[in-house]
């Protein structure tokens, strides 16, 4: 499997009205280094089944979309979903999602990145 497919996986796995981080999808797929390419990974995106808007970053600022810096349609959807967002930034206690060691994401790391 390539980085970018197991990458849009593991994003597909966020829940509506939940965030995850950069970091934390890096070290899903086993990869805990790279959350900058996960985030050229996002950036490329033009699947709508993959939600790269419930990504942010580790502070909780929403970080760029659709490989602007910022985006106001990011803060948008999130909204929509029923995160509350506070000066740029979503409380990633309150809304944050971290992936579980389970079977099908040992199954994705298990695959040749």
């Amino acid at each position: 499997m390539k980085f970018s497919e197991a990458v849009y996986e593991i994003v597909k796995r966020i829940p509506k009205g939940r965030v995850s981080t950069y970091s934390e999808v890096a070290k899903a797929i086993g990869k805990p280094k790279a959350f900058r390419a996960v985030g050229q990974v996002l950036k490329r995106n033009k699947n709508p089944d993959v939600p790269c808007h419930r990504v942010v970053m580790s502070s909780g600022c929403l970080g760029g979309f659709k490989g602007r810096k910022s985006s106001r349609e990011k803060e948008i959807l999130l909204k929509g979903e029923g995160i509350s967002i506070r000066d740029g930034r979503v409380d990633l206690k309150k809304y944050g999602f971290r992936f579980s060691k389970n079977k099908k994401i040992k199954e994705i790391n298990s695959r040749r990145l």
